[in-house]
């Protein structure tokens, strides 16, 4: 009985990590998708998440292969599905383009991250 007192604590912690661990907003799916080539450059960089940013406090980014920010920094959710964040793209030449992400969800974990993608023409 006493062993069983002793690793009650041990047990909490364990699910209280394994709980805030499932409450952090992380990429879902984007498109254009992680890691992908695509033949035509996209207008828009979408990203789902796992959990609902703060549109507010969250953004994506988009470098191209000389670190140059391209995106059009107008970072917002969209209208139908609160987990998705969309940024605007100029018309992108043929590249590997960088993007990065920084979210806030709406419990106030902070989350980052980044993939690359590839437009070939």
């Amino acid at each position: 009985m006493k062993q069983r007192i002793a690793l009650a604590p041990f047990v909490l912690g364990v699910l209280a990590l394994g709980t805030s661990a499932l409450a952090h907003a992380f990429v879902d799916h984007a498109d254009p998708k992680v890691g992908s080539t695509v033949g035509n450059a996209p207008a828009t960089v979408s990203i789902w998440f796992t959990q609902e940013p703060e549109p507010a406090f969250s953004r994506i980014e988009v470098y191209d292969s000389e670190g140059k920010q391209i995106d059009k920094k107008d970072t917002r959710a969209d209208e139908k599905d609160a987990k998705e964040l969309v940024v605007s793209l100029p018309d992108l030449p043929p590249g590997t383009y960088k993007v990065v992400w920084h979210v806030l969800s709406i419990d106030t974990h902070k989350t980052q991250g980044d993939f690359k993608f590839t437009v070939q023409r």
